[in-house]
């Protein structure tokens, strides 16, 4: 009997006091010293978000609506670019959740990430942290001092977001739409771009916006009256103001994006051939409307791009056409 007893009890260094223990829920365990080295860098790979990687093709922006595509060391310039700002991004996402890692358990599904569910060690995280971020910038600048500029100051404003300004009501999702303009800066400045409109820089920050705001809306929804427990700018938040936000972004994004395909200069031999896309602009718009507003989704928008094959199908035949536009005169 004494055997067994002590068979089954559990070390209490072993577990951390959970809230969601006593609601039949999942407690949040302590990092298992048990945990081979390869468990250990799968959780930190989880953490480094690869899945949102896919953002950091906006630096690739620049590259291609300046016609300079096929031009393979700039094409190498750019791609070199865009792995610095995924080591960036990745530290970034890294400081977020060991920033957020009381908040992030009080989200259904940021709960099970690595740090707030204790199976990664926040030591090794810090280290990681730092190791990505210092080798991103020394990378960015070692091709262009000022793209190393860019990715130290998308760091920056980042460390800054993280720490206080994603608290502050709209001026979340304005820096949301900054980093997304960093982003195509970086690569516009290493392939020293010649033609590029600034109507793209307006397109890619009311994208940001339209992004940010309905993250926002289905937070709301998901989280209801916890909301302000998780992301402290959601509590000035409500559904009627973001539905009504949502919608003038949506007006200024279509528009946008339709000026530049008639007006912008570009390396287009025929602009107007732009205006081709726009179809495909508004049905990505429209389906991502309906997947926030009817389907109740948003929350995630790296995943709902791999998630609804039309929203997919339709960004896909967007890119590819604006490539046959530029490059097959």
């Amino acid at each position: 009997m004494r055997t067994a007893s002590r068979a089954g009890l559990v070390h209490p260094l072993h577990v951390q006091y959970d809230w969601r223990a006593s609601e039949g829920q999942q407690p949040i365990h302590a990092e298992d010293s048990s945990l081979t080295t390869g468990r250990r860098l799968l959780y930190l790979l989880r953490t480094m978000r690869p899945k949102q990687w896919t953002k950091n093709g906006f630096v690739l922006v620049g590259l291609v609506f300046d016609g300079k595509l096929l031009e393979l060391p700039l094409t190498l310039t750019a791609l070199w670019t865009l792995v610095c700002f995924c080591l960036v991004s990745s530290s970034v996402y890294i400081l977020n959740d060991l920033i957020d890692v009381e908040r992030d358990r009080h989200h259904p599904r940021k709960r099970l990430r690595p740090l707030a569910s204790g199976q990664l060690n926040p030591g090794l995280a810090r280290s990681a942290m730092f190791v990505l971020a210092v080798a991103g910038v020394l990378g960015a600048g070692m091709t262009n001092i000022f793209v190393g500029l860019t990715l130290a100051a998308y760091l920056l404003l980042n460390a800054a977001y993280s720490g206080y300004l994603k608290n502050l009501v709209i001026i979340d999702a304005m820096m949301v739409a900054v980093f997304f303009v960093l982003r195509v800066a970086a690569g516009s400045i290493a392939v020293e771009v010649s033609a590029f409109s600034p109507w793209l820089y307006i397109c890619v920050s009311l994208l940001a916006l339209f992004i940010a705001f309905g993250k926002r809306r289905h937070e709301i929804v998901l989280l209801r009256e916890a909301a302000s427990g998780h992301r402290t700018s959601l509590k000035q938040y409500n559904l009627p103001f973001l539905d009504q936000i949502i919608g003038v972004v949506t007006t200024s994004g279509l528009i946008s994006y339709t000026f530049y395909s008639f007006e912008a200069e570009t390396a287009l031999a025929d602009p107007a051939r732009m205006m081709l896309t726009v179809p495909l602009i508004v049905f990505v718009v429209f389906r991502y409307l309906y997947l926030i507003h009817v389907e109740q989704r948003g929350g995630a928008p790296d995943d709902l791009l791999f998630a609804d094959r039309p929203l997919l199908a339709a960004v896909v035949l967007w890119v590819l056409s604006v490539v046959a536009v530029i490059y097959l005169r």
